[in-house]
């Protein structure tokens, strides 16, 4: 039996290997930090959420992991090379679009926020940068920066409550991170994956990826 290289992996079709590159289960857990980040505000723009949401799909969901699949091909998808740099050049040009857009809304340093999630986007998909390409530097950019972002697109400071949060969103990206890594070497190491095994690492990152985001859903139902 073929071991796929995710728990969430459908490669063997176009339609599958596209899924796959998406990280469905991973991109909605980080985009839960930017509504946790949201509902820490006294109130909350349902615009300004949205668009936020928007660039993070782009810029993250499908901009980084398109180039960290071109990068060095974790996941074996059949995509071709050019299929992934598009898809990954693309999704970050939309992000910025959707950024420029918050710019005239909200405040010009929305464009520099941008220019931080672009240059963590690149520097971590493309192992530009061991200090970013790390434990610590995976929990801070996918954990406490979109936390901040969120909060931030909704108030325009950062509190210390803010900072708190992301330090709780880091916390949670470094689990993650410390479950993903032994379960990534099994499944796609050179001798066949023992179910049992992929468990002990695997289960609690499902679950983790359906609790953070419902964690957000019920922040975010406090303001409705």
């Amino acid at each position: 039996m073929t071991v796929q290289p995710a728990f969430y992996g459908r490669t063997g079709t176009r339609a599958g290997d596209l899924v796959t590159v998406l990280h469905l289960p991973y991109t909605v857990w980080h985009l839960s930090y930017v509504a946790i980040g949201a509902a820490l505000a006294p109130q909350i723009d349902g615009v300004r959420l949205a668009g936020t949401l928007a660039a993070f799909v782009f810029g993250l969901g499908v901009g980084a992991h398109a180039l960290d699949e071109v990068h060095d091909r974790p996941l074996g998808t059949a995509l071709s090379t050019r299929a992934l740099w598009a898809l990954g050049v693309g999704g970050l040009v939309v992000a910025a679009a959707v950024a420029a857009a918050g710019a005239v809304v909200i405040s010009p340093w929305v464009m520099l926020w941008a220019a931080v999630g672009i240059a963590l986007a690149l520097a971590y998909s493309l192992e530009l940068s061991p200090l970013i390409h790390s434990d610590l530097g995976f929990a801070l950019a996918w954990g406490a920066f979109p936390t901040l972002v969120g909060f931030w697109a909704q108030t325009e400071e950062v509190t210390w409550a803010a900072l708190a949060m992301a330090a709780a969103a880091t916390a949670l990206s470094a689990v993650q991170r410390s479950l993903s890594k032994p379960a990534r070497e099994i499944r796609r190491g050179p001798r066949p994956s023992e179910a049992g095994e992929l468990a002990r690492w695997e289960t609690p990152l499902r679950y983790l990826s359906v609790g953070v985001p419902l964690i957000a859903l019920a922040l975010l139902a406090t303001h409705i």
